[in-house]
Protein backbone atom coordinates (compact mmCIF):
# COMPACT_ATOMS: atom_id res chain seq x y z
CA UNK A 1 0.00 0.00 0.00
CA UNK A 2 1.10 3.50 -0.15
CA UNK A 3 2.80 3.56 3.39
CA UNK A 4 4.88 0.59 2.41
CA UNK A 5 6.09 2.47 -1.05
CA UNK A 6 7.26 5.30 1.37
CA UNK A 7 9.63 2.44 3.42
CA UNK A 8 13.42 2.57 2.53
CA UNK A 9 14.55 0.37 5.47
CA UNK A 10 15.30 3.14 7.79
CA UNK A 11 14.22 1.12 11.50
CA UNK A 12 12.96 4.40 12.36
CA UNK A 13 10.80 5.71 10.10
CA UNK A 14 9.39 1.84 10.05
CA UNK A 15 8.71 2.11 13.55
CA UNK A 16 6.72 5.11 13.42
CA UNK A 17 4.76 4.21 10.67
CA UNK A 18 3.83 0.77 11.88
CA UNK A 19 2.32 2.28 15.12
CA UNK A 20 0.55 4.80 12.51
CA UNK A 21 -0.92 1.59 10.89
CA UNK A 22 -1.62 -0.42 13.94
CA UNK A 23 -3.60 2.59 15.67
CA UNK A 24 -5.70 4.33 12.53
CA UNK A 25 -8.86 4.22 12.51
CA UNK A 26 -9.81 3.72 15.74
CA UNK A 27 -10.62 7.12 16.60
CA UNK A 28 -7.35 8.05 17.86
CA UNK A 29 -5.43 11.02 16.96
CA UNK A 30 -2.28 11.35 15.62
CA UNK A 31 0.57 14.14 16.65
CA UNK A 32 3.57 13.61 13.75
CA UNK A 33 6.69 15.37 14.75
CA UNK A 34 9.46 16.12 13.25
CA UNK A 35 11.73 18.92 11.25
CA UNK A 36 10.91 21.01 9.04
CA UNK A 37 10.76 19.12 5.30
CA UNK A 38 10.92 15.06 6.94
CA UNK A 39 7.85 14.27 5.05
CA UNK A 40 4.94 14.76 7.62
CA UNK A 41 2.22 15.44 5.12
CA UNK A 42 3.13 12.80 2.54
CA UNK A 43 3.76 10.76 5.96
CA UNK A 44 -0.02 11.21 6.61
CA UNK A 45 -1.05 11.00 3.15
CA UNK A 46 -0.34 7.96 3.09
CA UNK A 47 -1.62 6.80 6.18
CA UNK A 48 -5.09 8.20 4.33
CA UNK A 49 -4.48 6.27 0.94
CA UNK A 50 -3.82 3.25 3.63
CA UNK A 51 -6.44 3.30 4.97
CA UNK A 52 -10.34 1.96 4.72
CA UNK A 53 -11.16 6.07 4.39
CA UNK A 54 -8.85 6.11 1.37
CA UNK A 55 -11.71 7.18 -1.50
CA UNK A 56 -12.71 9.47 1.02
CA UNK A 57 -11.38 13.46 1.09
CA UNK A 58 -8.12 14.08 2.53
CA UNK A 59 -8.18 17.77 3.37
CA UNK A 60 -4.46 18.88 4.11
CA UNK A 61 -4.46 22.90 6.03
CA UNK A 62 -1.32 24.88 7.35
CA UNK A 63 -2.17 26.31 10.08
CA UNK A 64 1.10 29.00 9.50
CA UNK A 65 -0.02 29.94 5.88
CA UNK A 66 -3.48 31.32 6.30
CA UNK A 67 -3.84 34.77 7.77
CA UNK A 68 -5.00 35.10 11.44
CA UNK A 69 -8.14 36.81 10.32
CA UNK A 70 -9.34 34.25 7.85
CA UNK A 71 -8.42 31.12 9.58
CA UNK A 72 -11.29 31.36 11.26
CA UNK A 73 -13.70 31.21 8.16
CA UNK A 74 -11.48 29.09 5.90
CA UNK A 75 -11.66 26.07 8.34
CA UNK A 76 -15.44 26.59 10.25
CA UNK A 77 -17.16 27.82 6.54
CA UNK A 78 -19.85 30.43 7.41
CA UNK A 79 -23.04 31.44 5.99
CA UNK A 80 -24.49 33.60 3.52
CA UNK A 81 -23.97 37.21 4.71
CA UNK A 82 -21.98 36.21 7.80
CA UNK A 83 -19.53 39.10 7.33
CA UNK A 84 -18.50 42.04 5.07
CA UNK A 85 -16.77 40.18 1.56
CA UNK A 86 -18.57 36.79 2.29
CA UNK A 87 -19.45 34.65 -0.46
CA UNK A 88 -23.21 35.29 -1.55
CA UNK A 89 -23.52 31.28 -0.91
CA UNK A 90 -21.52 30.76 2.21
CA UNK A 91 -18.46 29.06 2.22
CA UNK A 92 -18.60 25.07 3.50
CA UNK A 93 -15.42 25.17 5.45
CA UNK A 94 -12.13 23.00 5.19
CA UNK A 95 -12.93 20.86 8.46
CA UNK A 96 -16.80 20.13 6.61
CA UNK A 97 -14.87 19.56 3.08
CA UNK A 98 -12.81 16.76 4.99
CA UNK A 99 -16.11 14.59 6.21
CA UNK A 100 -15.98 10.66 5.95
CA UNK A 101 -12.35 11.09 5.05
CA UNK A 102 -9.21 13.25 6.99
CA UNK A 103 -8.15 15.70 8.15
CA UNK A 104 -4.44 16.88 8.73
CA UNK A 105 -3.41 20.25 10.24
CA UNK A 106 -0.31 20.92 9.68
CA UNK A 107 2.14 23.20 11.76
CA UNK A 108 -0.69 23.03 14.31
CA UNK A 109 2.16 24.90 17.08
CA UNK A 110 1.27 28.07 14.60
CA UNK A 111 -2.31 28.28 15.01
CA UNK A 112 -3.21 31.66 17.00
CA UNK A 113 -4.54 30.83 20.86
CA UNK A 114 -8.19 32.50 20.42
CA UNK A 115 -8.62 29.36 17.14
CA UNK A 116 -7.23 26.76 19.44
CA UNK A 117 -10.58 27.65 21.84
CA UNK A 118 -12.78 26.91 19.14
CA UNK A 119 -10.65 23.87 17.16
CA UNK A 120 -10.88 22.68 21.12
CA UNK A 121 -14.50 22.33 20.95
CA UNK A 122 -15.30 21.07 17.66
CA UNK A 123 -12.96 18.04 18.27
CA UNK A 124 -14.73 17.53 21.69
CA UNK A 125 -17.92 17.76 20.25
CA UNK A 126 -17.48 16.45 16.52
CA UNK A 127 -19.84 19.26 15.22
CA UNK A 128 -19.60 22.59 13.92
CA UNK A 129 -22.11 25.54 13.71
CA UNK A 130 -20.42 27.91 10.30
CA UNK A 131 -20.12 31.56 11.55
CA UNK A 132 -23.29 33.56 10.91
CA UNK A 133 -25.51 30.92 12.54
CA UNK A 134 -27.13 28.17 10.83
CA UNK A 135 -27.51 24.31 12.27
CA UNK A 136 -24.81 22.63 13.54
CA UNK A 137 -23.36 19.58 12.00
CA UNK A 138 -21.77 16.29 13.60
CA UNK A 139 -18.25 15.42 11.50
CA UNK A 140 -16.72 12.48 10.65
CA UNK A 141 -13.22 12.52 9.89
CA UNK A 142 -10.00 11.03 11.46
CA UNK A 143 -7.31 13.76 12.59
CA UNK A 144 -3.62 13.75 12.09
CA UNK A 145 -1.85 17.16 13.53
CA UNK A 146 1.92 17.96 12.91
CA UNK A 147 4.27 20.21 13.79
CA UNK A 148 7.95 20.98 14.07
CA UNK A 149 7.46 23.06 17.29
CA UNK A 150 8.04 20.72 20.87
CA UNK A 151 4.25 21.05 21.90
CA UNK A 152 5.23 20.51 25.62
CA UNK A 153 7.41 23.01 26.03
CA UNK A 154 4.76 25.69 24.14
CA UNK A 155 2.09 24.89 26.17
CA UNK A 156 4.67 24.93 29.70
CA UNK A 157 5.37 28.70 28.09
CA UNK A 158 1.42 29.49 27.51
CA UNK A 159 1.62 29.60 23.61
CA UNK A 160 -0.39 26.56 23.24
CA UNK A 161 -3.79 25.29 25.39
CA UNK A 162 -2.90 22.32 27.00
CA UNK A 163 -6.69 20.44 26.66
CA UNK A 164 -5.90 20.83 23.15
CA UNK A 165 -2.18 19.41 22.74
CA UNK A 166 -4.21 16.35 25.05
CA UNK A 167 -6.86 16.71 22.67
CA UNK A 168 -4.41 16.39 19.44
CA UNK A 169 -1.72 13.97 20.99
CA UNK A 170 -3.74 10.29 21.12
CA UNK A 171 -0.57 9.15 19.55
CA UNK A 172 2.75 11.01 18.86
CA UNK A 173 4.85 9.78 15.86
CA UNK A 174 8.67 11.25 15.31
CA UNK A 175 9.63 11.08 11.87
CA UNK A 176 14.00 11.35 11.87
CA UNK A 177 15.91 13.90 9.53
CA UNK A 178 17.14 12.99 7.11
CA UNK A 179 20.75 13.10 8.33
CA UNK A 180 19.63 10.49 11.17
CA UNK A 181 18.25 7.99 8.18
CA UNK A 182 20.02 4.89 7.57
CA UNK A 183 18.27 4.82 4.06
CA UNK A 184 19.86 7.30 2.20
CA UNK A 185 21.30 5.59 -0.28
CA UNK A 186 17.94 3.91 -0.85
CA UNK A 187 16.48 7.47 -0.43
CA UNK A 188 18.95 8.62 -3.42
CA UNK A 189 18.50 5.51 -5.58
CA UNK A 190 14.39 6.32 -5.70
CA UNK A 191 14.95 10.13 -6.60
CA UNK A 192 17.40 9.52 -9.07
CA UNK A 193 15.14 6.69 -10.71
CA UNK A 194 12.12 9.39 -10.25
CA UNK A 195 13.72 12.15 -11.70
CA UNK A 196 15.82 10.68 -14.67
CA UNK A 197 12.78 7.90 -15.69
CA UNK A 198 14.29 5.23 -18.35
CA UNK A 199 17.88 6.35 -17.51
CA UNK A 200 20.90 4.91 -14.76
CA UNK A 201 21.96 7.76 -13.05
CA UNK A 202 24.47 8.11 -10.25
CA UNK A 203 26.54 10.31 -8.10
CA UNK A 204 29.90 10.78 -8.69
CA UNK A 205 32.01 9.50 -5.25
CA UNK A 206 33.11 12.74 -4.27
CA UNK A 207 30.03 14.58 -4.64
CA UNK A 208 28.27 11.64 -2.85
CA UNK A 209 30.58 11.41 -0.15
CA UNK A 210 30.00 14.57 0.78
CA UNK A 211 26.18 14.83 0.26
CA UNK A 212 26.45 12.31 3.04
CA UNK A 213 28.28 13.61 5.34
CA UNK A 214 25.87 17.46 4.90
CA UNK A 215 23.38 18.20 7.47
CA UNK A 216 20.43 18.65 5.20
CA UNK A 217 18.68 21.22 7.31
CA UNK A 218 15.94 21.45 4.87
CA UNK A 219 15.72 17.77 5.49
CA UNK A 220 14.34 15.64 2.61
CA UNK A 221 12.91 18.64 0.69
CA UNK A 222 15.95 20.48 0.34
CA UNK A 223 17.75 16.98 -0.69
CA UNK A 224 15.03 16.21 -3.17
CA UNK A 225 15.09 19.82 -4.86
CA UNK A 226 19.31 19.26 -5.46
CA UNK A 227 19.28 16.23 -6.94
CA UNK A 228 15.72 17.25 -9.07
CA UNK A 229 17.99 20.19 -10.19
CA UNK A 230 21.19 18.76 -10.66
CA UNK A 231 19.17 15.94 -12.94
CA UNK A 232 17.90 18.81 -14.90
CA UNK A 233 21.31 19.96 -15.81
CA UNK A 234 22.97 16.87 -16.89
CA UNK A 235 23.61 17.05 -20.85
CA UNK A 236 22.22 14.21 -23.07
CA UNK A 237 24.27 11.09 -22.64
CA UNK A 238 25.69 11.98 -19.46
CA UNK A 239 24.56 9.62 -16.38
CA UNK A 240 27.00 10.95 -13.20
CA UNK A 241 25.85 13.91 -11.07
CA UNK A 242 28.91 15.98 -10.20
CA UNK A 243 29.84 19.34 -9.23
CA UNK A 244 29.07 21.20 -11.90
CA UNK A 245 25.14 19.94 -11.77
CA UNK A 246 24.89 21.47 -8.37
CA UNK A 247 23.72 25.23 -7.38
CA UNK A 248 26.16 27.59 -6.88
CA UNK A 249 25.43 28.13 -3.18
CA UNK A 250 24.52 24.37 -2.48
CA UNK A 251 28.24 23.49 -3.98
CA UNK A 252 29.68 25.69 -1.79
CA UNK A 253 28.27 24.55 1.31
CA UNK A 254 29.17 20.97 0.23
CA UNK A 255 32.35 21.82 -0.68
CA UNK A 256 32.99 22.22 4.01
CA UNK A 257 32.08 18.88 3.93
CA UNK A 258 34.19 16.85 1.16
CA UNK A 259 37.47 16.98 3.63
CA UNK A 260 38.21 13.24 3.80
CA UNK A 261 36.96 12.19 0.77
CA UNK A 262 39.07 10.11 -1.43
CA UNK A 263 40.81 12.66 -4.38
CA UNK A 264 39.14 12.39 -7.43
CA UNK A 265 42.75 13.16 -9.12
CA UNK A 266 43.92 9.18 -9.88
CA UNK A 267 40.44 8.85 -10.67
CA UNK A 268 40.02 11.35 -13.11
CA UNK A 269 43.40 10.70 -14.50
CA UNK A 270 42.73 6.96 -15.39
CA UNK A 271 39.49 7.44 -16.84
CA UNK A 272 41.71 9.79 -19.16
CA UNK A 273 43.92 6.80 -20.73
CA UNK A 274 42.48 4.37 -22.89
CA UNK A 275 43.10 1.01 -21.02
CA UNK A 276 45.66 -0.26 -23.56
CA UNK A 277 47.57 2.65 -22.62
CA UNK A 278 48.50 2.75 -18.95
CA UNK A 279 49.64 6.48 -17.57
CA UNK A 280 53.76 6.63 -17.04
CA UNK A 281 53.75 10.24 -17.56
CA UNK A 282 52.90 11.70 -13.84
CA UNK A 283 53.32 15.99 -15.48
CA UNK A 284 50.39 14.60 -17.98
CA UNK A 285 48.32 12.78 -15.68
CA UNK A 286 48.41 15.80 -13.73
CA UNK A 287 47.66 17.91 -16.07
CA UNK A 288 45.06 15.78 -17.28
CA UNK A 289 42.93 15.21 -13.86
CA UNK A 290 43.48 19.34 -13.88
CA UNK A 291 42.07 20.18 -16.78
CA UNK A 292 39.26 17.90 -16.09
CA UNK A 293 38.38 19.26 -12.66
CA UNK A 294 38.56 22.93 -14.21
CA UNK A 295 36.11 21.44 -16.56
CA UNK A 296 33.54 19.83 -14.15
CA UNK A 297 33.92 23.34 -11.77
CA UNK A 298 33.14 25.54 -15.30
CA UNK A 299 36.76 27.69 -14.51
CA UNK A 300 36.58 28.03 -10.93
CA UNK A 301 39.71 27.54 -10.01
CA UNK A 302 38.78 28.51 -6.66
CA UNK A 303 36.64 25.45 -6.40
CA UNK A 304 39.00 22.91 -8.58
CA UNK A 305 41.62 23.88 -6.20
CA UNK A 306 40.09 22.94 -3.20
CA UNK A 307 38.35 19.83 -5.07
CA UNK A 308 42.16 18.57 -5.94
CA UNK A 309 43.35 19.01 -2.67
CA UNK A 310 45.78 21.92 -3.57
CA UNK A 311 46.62 25.67 -3.07
CA UNK A 312 45.27 27.97 -5.97
CA UNK A 313 48.90 29.02 -6.31
CA UNK A 314 50.28 25.64 -7.06
CA UNK A 315 47.06 24.66 -9.67
CA UNK A 316 48.16 28.06 -11.51
CA UNK A 317 51.65 27.18 -11.21
CA UNK A 318 51.41 23.56 -12.79
CA UNK A 319 48.76 24.96 -15.83
CA UNK A 320 51.53 27.75 -16.14
CA UNK A 321 54.14 24.84 -16.02
CA UNK A 322 51.84 22.45 -18.69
Amino acid sequence: DALAQLDTGDPGWRAAAERGRRTWGKGIALLVQGESGVGKELFARALHDSSARHAAPFVAINCAAIPEHLIEAELFGYESGAFTGARRDGQLGRLREAQGGTLFLDEIGDMPLALQTRLLRVLQERSITPLGGGKAQQLDFALVCATHHQLREAVAQGRFRADLFYRINGLALQLPALRERSDREAITRRLLEQFNPGQSVRLHPDLAFAMAHYPWPGNLREYANALQTASALLLPGEDTIGWSQLSDDLAQELLRYREGAPMAVAALAAQAQPPSLPATDLKTLSHTAIAQMLQQCRGNVSQAAKLLGISRQTLYRRLKAA
